[in-house]
């Protein structure tokens, strides 16, 4: 199975979905000092090993961080492959004055906003959709 490529479709069926909880992105110089099951998501670069993971998760293992999130699921199975669907959801987030990171995953695409614009965002996207 594969996903959904056409901009359009994707846009319409993209179906924002507000997780529960607050999320945080941490620089990590080596992954042995966590257990790998508390992160949601991981990338390795040479300057550290950014994670994300719950808030809390993080305070109880004592991570710096300076970013709470919102987590918003794109629950739309969109392809890797797909052109425009993130800059189509970032313009109008940044219309919006709302900065997003995004990380997609092999089914989903995930955005991060701070905490204090994730109801706004969520109304942006709906609307984005309902276009």
């Amino acid at each position: 199975m594969t996903g959904e490529k056409n901009l359009k479709k994707l846009i319409k069926g993209m179906k924002p979905k507000l997780n529960t909880g607050t999320f945080v992105f941490c620089s990590l110089g080596d992954l042995n000092a966590i257990n790998r099951n508390e992160t949601l998501f991981e990338f390795k670069k040479p300057e550290g090993i950014t994670v994300v993971l719950e808030q809390a998760k993080a305070d109880a293992l004592h991570l710096n961080y300076s970013y709470c999130s919102s987590w918003i699921t794109l629950e739309i199975y969109s392809s890797l492959e797909a052109v425009g669907l993130t800059a189509a959801f970032s313009s109008a987030l940044a219309r919006a004055q709302i900065s997003c990171n995004v990380i997609a995953g092999y089914y989903h695409d995930h955005i991060f906003v701070a905490q204090e614009d994730a109801e706004k965002a969520m109304n942006v996207l709906k609307a984005l959709s309902n276009t």
